[in-house]
């Protein structure tokens, strides 16, 4: 699984003013503070979220479970067992795969792999994007399952490694959340998209609900596989 994605994924971080006075127009924040609310409303978290992915041509579902505590991310998985942990801590986030013997970090090389068969990559579960320099603020659109105006940022990768070359990030301007996401190969082909398409309200703060992940081949308009990742209600502490 995701930090947008999965983000991309754990919101409700409030963005502070941006503006001195009542009746100016709100200020552009920087492409770096936007990305930062997002690592950061990750890094707040202390939850643990139950759920399952779905392949909505084959029908394949598989159930995971998802601890965030402080700066870790922590993906279970079963049949066979497997646990990737993501530290948040590093800058970019380092994954890791937990073996028995100890945890190894996933190779660059494997992270435009597919994670268990879904349309989710490893790329995807690092969400190594939200930590590239030199991001651009694209203007204010509306985004994600409530149309709730958004900053539009766009990165470029900074060492040519991964699958992905540049990577647009929806941030809800009222949270600072991820509301969705759209990458594109190094040849400037669309390959990811993700949209959060719902919350559900925890205490005072929201978690997912369910969001939509699509592979594209490149070149095609239209999505080549389609993964629905949905979160059971959170126990309330």
């Amino acid at each position: 699984m995701t930090r947008s994605l999965f983000l991309f994924l754990m919101a409700s971080l409030s963005v502070g003013p941006l503006v001195t006075r009542a009746d100016e127009k709100p200020a552009p924040p920087t492409a770096d503070y936007l990305l930062n609310l997002v690592r950061l409303s990750y890094m707040l978290k202390d939850r643990r979220l139950t759920g399952r992915l779905h392949d909505s041509e084959s029908g394949k579902e598989e159930p995971f479970d998802l601890h965030m505590s402080q700066e870790n991310i922590c993906f279970h998985f079963t049949n066979p067992p497997q646990v990737v942990n993501l530290d948040l801590s590093a800058v970019p986030a380092m994954l890791r795969d937990v073996k028995p013997g100890g945890a190894v970090e996933v190779p660059l090389s494997m992270y435009g792999e597919r994670v268990r068969g879904f349309d989710l990559t490893y790329e995807d579960l690092s969400m190594r994007f939200l930590s590239w320099p030199h991001g651009k603020v694209l203007g204010e659109e509306s985004g994600g399952f409530s149309r709730q105006k958004s900053w539009r940022v766009r990165v470029t990768t900074p060492d040519g490694k991964g699958p992905y070359g540049t990577v647009d990030v929806w941030v809800y301007q009222g949270s600072g959340c991820m509301a969705k996401m759209e990458a594109w190969d190094k040849k400037g082909n669309k390959i990811k998209f993700f949209l959060m398409r719902s919350l559900q309200k925890v205490d005072d703060s929201f978690a997912p609900k369910e969001i939509r992940l699509q592979t594209y081949k490149p070149g095609s308009n239209a999505p080549t596989g389609t993964t629905y990742m949905t979160f059971d209600k959170p126990e309330k502490k």
